[in-house]
This record gives structure tokens, C-alpha cells and sequence, in this order.
């Protein structure tokens, strides 16, 4: 079990002559961070791998304004209460400067109160909760990704589009993350006025599968299924709707749609048909063989992380959200104080992360919190996520 995973530059810099260690003689830039690399969403912890090596690789160029970076990532194991334990050691004995991307909404919600109480960076956290837009609330927090109930929004919207006397089911998890999901398909039902009824099912991370809900959700006679679930249970439920031989319009989360973590140990014939949305290019989508970022993505697992799992999206995502970390960085010009850094993170303006989808640029200010903002319809055809439509999503 992983408990600390630390990423300094002296591994590299104990390599290097006397010039190498005059620069490291500057104080080391500590960026605190907590992953679920064990629990239920353990999944996720190829994240923080991603994370460690881009800053490894980071540290090999020099750092940043000629300080190495001190990557501190605890085991949380996805349980809020340790991630609270995790948080205070990184504040209280590592001393870290700031947060980047702890991993949960369960778990972030644990931690927001503390850090923004004491004005902590708590930076681009992983977790589409709508709540992270509250800048009033949160106000040295910010997310990264698009938010779950306008993603949950554009498939009810799509779902009435296309789908005759549409009945929803929803099953989701039970805490901030689950319930956007089935609030968001009420904000669409709600402005278009359409009475019909959602039949929804939670469960707990500690449940053991979902399939008792997906049964119970088959026998309300919906026809419209949207899963708000991390990878373990996404991949439970695509089994369980196949094996009833249930055949809903079926939409699944963006945060659950990895072929490497949820589609593969589902069955990719299982998942036909399966509709998302994405704004990460798909490592396995042969559209992007030759496009510049993906190489870029992976020159860098090849040098990096060669034993990574390159179909597995959530390897795209740590690259991608480490590139937006380090634009921060480049912009506070050696001048790494908290309330510089936040600054900096309100002050991204058309950023390009080149493992985005084309016409997604990062926009944020002091009252916008939402760095990505748009998404792309797609639908599992049985060997990778084909797009279709336009970006959707919020524009302002």
C-alpha cells in the first residue's frame, strides 16, 4: 500500500555535478496532494502516478523559476476522514505552499472548509461538483474538469430529444458527487416544463455492487438510464444492465468511461452503444494517432511511465491537468506566495492544453472557477468513443 509517494529532485539532482546542486540549494517548491492509490477508487491512483512523474520530469528541466518541486501525495485511501489526517500533516509537518489536485468529491468536501479558512490553494481538485463554482463560498478553491449537473443536464436534454415518452432512472453515488446527477436532469425537466417522473437509486462506496439498484431501476420501466458512479461500480452496472438484457438510452459519467478502467473490465460488447460526453482526447480513438498532443502525451509515458496503461484515460487526465498546474506556475514568475499562486490560477485566459478536444480553451477569473466549461457528445462502438454534434456545455 502506497502511503507517501514523494517526488523530489534530489533522486535526479544527486546524479548531477556541482551546478546541479547549487540550484537546489533554493527552497524547494512543496506542493501538497492526496490520492486514492487504495479503497474503492483506487482506479484513480494512476492520476497522481501521472502527476509525480510530470513534475519528475519537470525537476530533470530545472524546476520552476529554478526551484525544485517537492511533490508530497498521501494514500487517502478515498475516505474523507483520512484525507482530513493527510491535509493536516501536508500543512502542519510538510509544510507544503499549496494543493493541487486531491482527488474525490467526497474527500475534497472534507478538506475545503480547513484550506480555504486558512487561505490554502486548494487547486484544480478533482471533482466536477457543482459546488466548486461558489467562489463566494470556496473562495481559494477550484476545479478543473467540466461539473457534473450540466453534464447531467445536457443528457436529459438529449434523452428528450431523442427518445419517445422518455422515463428516467438515475443511480448515483450517495454525497456531492451522486447527487448532481440526478439534480441536473431536474433543471432540465424543470425548464422545459415535462412532467416525468425520475426514478433514482444511491449506493455507498462501501457497498459491496449496485446490483440490486440496477434491478430496482429496471422495474420502474424507465428507458433512460444515467449512471453518476465511479469506475468500480460504472463497470458493475454496465454488467448488470447487460446480463438483464435492459436496453435503456444509457448514459454514463465522463469520470467513469476509461477503456482501460471501466469499459474493458466491463466488456466492451456490453458497453455498446453507451453514451457520454468527453473533453479529454481518447488514447484510444485512432483520430488522434497522429495529432501533436498525444504524441507529445505519449513520447512522455513511453520516457516516464513506460509500464502505464495507454489506453486508460485517466493517465490523459493527470497529464493534462499537470500542464494547467505548471502554466500557473510559469505565470507567478518566481513568486510562489499563496495568494500569488491563487491569482495566477484566476488569471488563465484561452489556455490550450493540448490534450483537450479542439475548441476547448481554459478561461478563469476571480469569480469563475470553472476552468473547462464545454463537452462533446460520444458513443462507445465497441473499440473506442466516436463524438458526434458539436462542444456543448456552458460558454460564460
Amino acid at each position: 500500500m502506497i502511503h507517501r509517494r514523494t517526488l523530489l529532485a534530489t533522486g535526479a539532482a544527486a546524479t548531477l555535478a556541482a551546478p546541479a546542486i547549487a540550484r537546489a540549494a533554493k527552497p524547494k517548491l512543496k506542493i501538497g496532494n492526496t490520492m486514492p492509490y487504495s479503497g474503492p477508487a483506487s482506479s484513480y491512483g494512476v492520476i497522481g502516478h501521472s502527476e509525480t512523474a510530470y513534475f519528475h520530469m519537470m525537476n530533470l528541466a530545472g524546476g520552476i523559476a529554478g526551484r525544485q518541486i517537492d511533490f508530497i501525495s498521501l494514500d487517502d485511501g478515498y475516505s474523507p476522514p483520512r484525507t482530513v489526517e493527510d491535509v493536516r500533516r501536508l500543512l502542519d509537518e510538510d509544510h507544503v505552499d499549496f494543493m493541487f489536485q486531491n482527488l474525490g468529491t467526497p474527500t475534497n468536501s472534507a478538506i475545503a472548509a480547513l484550506l480555504n479558512h486558512r487561505k490554502v490553494p486548494q487547486l484544480f481538485v478533482g471533482s466536477g461538483a457543482s459546488k466548486w463554482a461558489d467562489y463566494k463560498t470556496f473562495p481559494w478553491t477550484m476545479g478543473w474538469q467540466p461539473d457534473y449537473r450540466t453534464e447531467a443536464g445536457i443528457y436529459a436534454q438529449y434523452a428528450l430529444d431523442h427518445v419517445k415518452d422518455p422515463k428516467f432512472a438515475v443511480l448515483y453515488q450517495n454525497d456531492d458527487f451522486g447527487k448532481d446527477y440526478p439534480a441536473g436532469v431536474r433543471d432540465v425537466l424543470a425548464r422545459q416544463k415535462a412532467k416525468i417522473p425520475i426514478h433514482t437509486a444511491s449506493y455507498e462506496t462501501t457497498d459491496a455492487t449496485v446490483d440490486s439498484q440496477i434491478v430496482s431501476l429496471q422495474a420502474s420501466g424507465a428507458n433512460v438510464l444515467v449512471v453518476g458512479a465511479i469506475p468500480k461500480f460504472a463497470a458493475q452496472a454496465i454488467r448488470k444492465v447487460h446480463s438483464l438484457n435492459w436496453h435503456p438510452m444509457f448514459f454514463m459519467t465522463n469520470v467513469a468511461i476509461s477503456v482501460g478502467e471501466v469499459i474493458r473490465p466491463a466488456g466492451p460488447q456490453n458497453s455498446l452503444g453507451i453514451l457520454s460526453t468527453g473533453y479529454l482526447k481518447d488514447p484510444t480513438d485512432p483520430g488522434w494517432d497522429n495529432d501533436a498532443g498525444m504524441k507529445t502525451w505519449r513520447a512522455f509515458m513511453a520516457k516516464y511511465l513506460p509500464h502505464g496503461d495507454i489506453t486508460d484515460a485517466s493517465y490523459v487526465f493527470g497529464f493534462g491537468i499537470s500542464q494547467t498546474m505548471a502554466q500557473v506556475l510559469k505565470q507567478c514568475d518566481g513568486n510562489f506566495a499563496r495568494p500569488k499562486v491563487m491569482a495566477e490560477a484566476e488569471n488563465l485566459h484561452e489556455f490550450e492544453v493540448p490534450v483537450l478536444l479542439p475548441g476547448i480553451r481554459l478561461n478563469t477569473s476571480k469569480t469563475d472557477h470553472r476552468p473547462i466549461k464545454q463537452m462533446q457528445m460520444q458513443r462507445w462502438d465497441g473499440k473506442t468513443w466516436k463524438r458526434f454534434g458539436g462542444l456543448v456545455g456552458n460558454t460564460v
